[in-house]
C-alpha cells in the first residue's frame, strides 16, 4: 500500500517540505525539512503544543503543560512553495491533548457538522491590505511611528495607481499565485497604499487555508521589496479600515446543487435560516472573528463596520450581505471581520452559527432596511465594544460553548483577555496631544 504523504510528494516533484500548521494569531509555525528527513519525521510527527497556549508576542497565556505533541499531517493540503526550487508545504496539526482547541480543528468539525446535515460548504474570503515603504529594520528604526506611505496618492479603484505600480502588484500577484492560492484578483482600493484581493470560491478547509496562505505570501513578498504589508485593521486616521470579508454557500452534497439559491433570485429559506443563526450566535462569540485589540478601533462610530448583526439583499452596510441568485452564484457575505481575522476561526463561526440556525429551523429575521452602518435595529444585539468584552461574551456563551466546545472557548477567551491586557496601559501620542496639557 503505497504511502500518501510519498504520493503527495512524488505528485509535485518535491525535495524540501515547509510543514507546519497556523496558530490562533495565523502566524504559519512550521519545520523545513528535506524530503528523506520529511518522511522518517513524519513516521513520529510532534510539534510544540506551545501554538495552542501563546498569544501574538509568543508570549504563554495559559496551558499546565508544554511538550512536543503529536500531530497528523493532511497530505491533501499540499501545495507549491515558491519560495526555493522544489519545495512545497504541508499542514501538520496538533492531534493529542490539544486537538480541540486549534483553530483548523474547530473548522473542520464545523464542515463535518454540514456533511452530517447532507451538506457541502463552498466558501471564499477578500482581504484588504496596506502597503508601507519601510522595511522591517525602518519600522523598527522609528519606533512604528511615522511610517512612509507607498502609493501616498491613491484613490480609490485608481488606475493610474495601478498602472504605475502594475510591476510591483503583478509581483505580488505571482507570488501569491506560486503558492497555489485561488485567487481571483488583485487590484488597488481606498487609500494610500491599499489593495484589495478578492480569492476564489472553493471547499470550505481549503477556503480558509487559501485564505492564511494569502496573507503569509503578501507579507513575504513586500518584505522581500523593501516593503510592509500590513494587515492591521486601523493604522490611524490617515488611512481606511480595512476588512477580512468571509463567503458561504450551502450546496446539496447529493446533487452539487446551491442551496442558497431561490427561482426567483431572492434569499432562499435555507439562506434565511442560516443568517437567523448568525443574528443569535455571533454577537455572543464575536472574539472569534475579531481578537484583536486594534480591530476594535475600526468598530467605532462612524466607519463603514457594522455595529451589530444585521442583514439585507444587496448593500454593503449590512454585516451580513445576501447576494441572491437563481443559478448558482447565490452566496452571503459576512462583512464585519477585520482584515486580520483567523480565517479558520472566523469561518467556523459563521458556519456553526448558521448551522445551527438551519437545525433551529429558525425563521428568516426582517432586513435591515436603513442605509448606514451605524444603525442599530430595536432589539439587536450590539457587537462588543472592545476585547474584553467579546472574550467575556464568549467565555459566558452556553450557546459558543455547545457550538464550538467548552474547552476552546474557555482557551480563546483567554487569549483575548491576555491580547487585551497587553496593550491595557500603552498610551498613544495622540492620547498624549489630547490630555497632556489639561
Amino acid at each position: 500500500m503505497s504511502n500518501p504523504l510519498t504520493t503527495a510528494l512524488e505528485q509535485f516533484d518535491a525535495e524540501i517540505v515547509h510543514v507546519g500548521q497556523f496558530d490562533y494569531a495565523s502566524v504559519f509555525r512550521e519545520r523545513r525539512l528535506r524530503r528523506t528527513q520529511f518522511l522518517e519525521w513524519a513516521t513520529d510527527a510532534r510539534f510544540a503544543n506551545v501554538l495552542a497556549y501563546w498569544d501574538s508576542a509568543d508570549n504563554l497565556f495559559g496551558g499546565t503543560s508544554y511538550y512536543t505533541e503529536t500531530v497528523e499531517i493532511d497530505p491533501a493540503s499540499i501545495r507549491r512553495n515558491p519560495t526555493e526550487p522544489g519545495a512545497v508545504t504541508m499542514i501538520a496539526e496538533l492531534s493529542g491533548e490539544a486537538k480541540e482547541l486549534m483553530p483548523r480543528q474547530l473548522l473542520r468539525r464545523q464542515i463535518e457538522r454540514a456533511s452530517t446535515m447532507g451538506f457541502s460548504v463552498d466558501a471564499a474570503f477578500e482581504f484588504e491590505l496596506i502597503v508601507l515603504d519601510e522595511s522591517d529594520t525602518s519600522v523598527r528604526d522609528k519606533g512604528f511611528e511615522g511610517l512612509a506611505k507607498f502609493a501616498p496618492d491613491n484613490k480609490c479603484w485608481s488606475g493610474a495607481t495601478a498602472n504605475t505600480h502594475a510591476g510591483f502588484i503583478a509581483g505580488m500577484e505571482a507570488e501569491i499565485l506560486g503558492h497555489d492560492v485561488n485567487l481571483y484578483g488583485l487590484g488597488v482600493e481606498l487609500g494610500p497604499g491599499c489593495l484589495e484581493a478578492t480569492l476564489g470560491a472553493t471547499e470550505g478547509l481549503r477556503a480558509a487555508d487559501d485564505a492564511a496562505f494569502f496573507r503569509m505570501a503578501a507579507r513575504s513578498y513586500a518584505r522581500k521589496h523593501g516593503k510592509t504589508a500590513s494587515f492591521m485593521p486601523y493604522l490611524g486616521a490617515e488611512y481606511p479600515g480595512i476588512g477580512g470579508h468571509c463567503t458561504v454557500s450551502l450546496r446539496d452534497k447529493a446533487t452539487g446543487k446551491n442551496l442558497f439559491s431561490d427561482p426567483e433570485g431572492k434569499t432562499s429559506a435555507l439562506a434565511g435560516s442560516f443568517i437567523a443563526g448568525m443574528m443569535q450566535i455571533v454577537p455572543e462569540a464575536f472574539a472569534m472573528c475579531t481578537s484583536t485589540v486594534n480591530a476594535y478601533r475600526r468598530l467605532a462610530p462612524g466607519s463603514w463596520a457594522p455595529k451589530s448583526l444585521t442583514w439585507a439583499e444587496y448593500p454593503f452596510t449590512v454585516a451580513v450581505r445576501s447576494a441572491p441568485h437563481a443559478g448558482d452564484r447565490a452566496r452571503l457575505e459576512f462583512r464585519v471581520p477585520p482584515a486580520d481575522c483567523n480565517p479558520y476561526l472566523t469561518l467556523a463561526l459563521m458556519l456553526g452559527a448558521g448551522l445551527d440556525g438551519i437545525e433551529r429551523k429558525l425563521a428568516t429575521p426582517a432586513p435591515t432596511t436603513a442605509a448606514h452602518p451605524d444603525f442599530v435595529p430595536e432589539g439587536a444585539a450590539r457587537f462588543p465594544r472592545d476585547l474584553a468584552e467579546a472574550a467575556d461574551r464568549l467565555e459566558a456563551s452556553a450557546d459558543a460553548a455547545r457550538i464550538f466546545g467548552a474547552a476552546f472557548t474557555r482557551n480563546f477567551a483567554a487569549a483575548c483577555r491576555a491580547e487585551y491586557a497587553s496593550l491595557s496601559k500603552a498610551v498613544s501620542a495622540e492620547e498624549r496631544a489630547r490630555y497632556l496639557e489639561g
